[in-house]
Order: structure tokens, then C-alpha cells, then sequence
């Protein structure tokens, strides 16, 4: 058989794939997020996460891994201290700056969270055909990417 020319692949339509892409993960965010009984709200549950592992952190630092303003991460702080899940402490090269850090409740907290949305996750993956899940695992990177986006003057206005 003679070699023919690769067909082009159509480029998909960023659109349809944004809005797509846009539901699944907002509904797919909603179900985890309905696995514990007792979980934070997403602005709180992303702030603790930061800290944990990302901490302990300035709150300018924290704002901007969360991509809020100043003031919002200041009133997200406040209510994650109130439940006893952060704390501020003071650098240790700098006493005049202050950092938040997960208590250990607060690490106490997201292990169950992870723990119980794991679990739900695992359970509905295991019911996919082999070449689903190896789709997905191939795609994690890309999706990851996604939520750790550089920054962008596109962006910037949307915080």
C-alpha cells in the first residue's frame, strides 16, 4: 500500500471543550466536595490546603496562590483560626512578618477530607474500563496544569 498522507486531525473547538470541560469538573467538584458531612466551603477548604502544604505562608503570598484579594484571604483566615484549623505565627528570620500555618487540627481535618474523598473516587474508577482510567491518568498532568496556571494579564481581572 503506498504511502498516503496523514490525514489532519480536526482541532477540536476550545469553546465546546472550556464549557465541556467547565461542567464536569464543577460537578465532579460538587459530589467530593458533598463526601464530608462536615466540610468547609470551597474558598476555606483551598485556603487550608494552601497552608498545609504550601505554609506556612505571608497572607499576600496566600492571596496570591488563591488568586483573591488581600481582604478576602484576611476574612478566609479569620474563619479558618475561629475553627482552630490555622494559626499565625512569626517568621523566623523576620519577627516582623507574620505567617499562617494548618494547626494540627487543621492537618487533622484534611487527612479525613482527602481520605473520604478518596475513597468515594477510587470506588466509582474501579467500575471504568481499563482504557478510561488510562485516559484519565494520561490527562491528570494536563487538568493539573490547568489549576496552577501562570500568570497571565487574561487572568489578571478575574480574581
Amino acid at each position: 500500500m503506498p504511502n498516503q498522507p496523514a490525514v489532519p486531525r480536526a482541532v477540536p473547538d476550545v469553546g465546546a471543550v472550556a464549557d465541556n470541560l467547565r461542567l464536569s469538573v464543577t460537578r465532579l467538584a460538587r459530589i467530593l466536595r458533598r463526601q464530608d458531612l462536615d466540610a468547609l466551603p470551597p474558598t476555606l477548604s483551598s485556603a487550608l490546603h494552601s497552608i498545609s502544604f504550601d505554609g506556612p505562608l505571608t497572607l499576600g503570598d496566600l492571596a496570591a496562590l488563591e488568586h483573591v484579594a488581600p481582604p478576602t484571604i484576611t476574612r478566609v483566615v479569620d474563619k479558618l483560626k475561629a475553627k482552630g484549623l490555622v494559626e499565625c505565627v512569626q517568621d523566623e528570620h523576620d519577627r516582623r512578618v507574620s505567617r499562617v500555618r494548618a494547626t494540627p487540627a487543621g492537618h487533622r481535618y484534611l487527612n479525613r477530607s482527602r481520605t473520604r474523598r478518596t475513597a468515594w473516587l477510587s470506588a466509582v474508577l474501579r467500575e471504568l474500563p481499563p482504557e478510561d482510567l488510562a485516559r484519565l491518568m494520561a490527562a491528570a498532568p494536563v487538568l493539573d496544569g490547568l489549576a496552577h496556571p501562570p500568570a497571565h494579564p487574561a487572568t489578571e481581572g478575574n480574581r
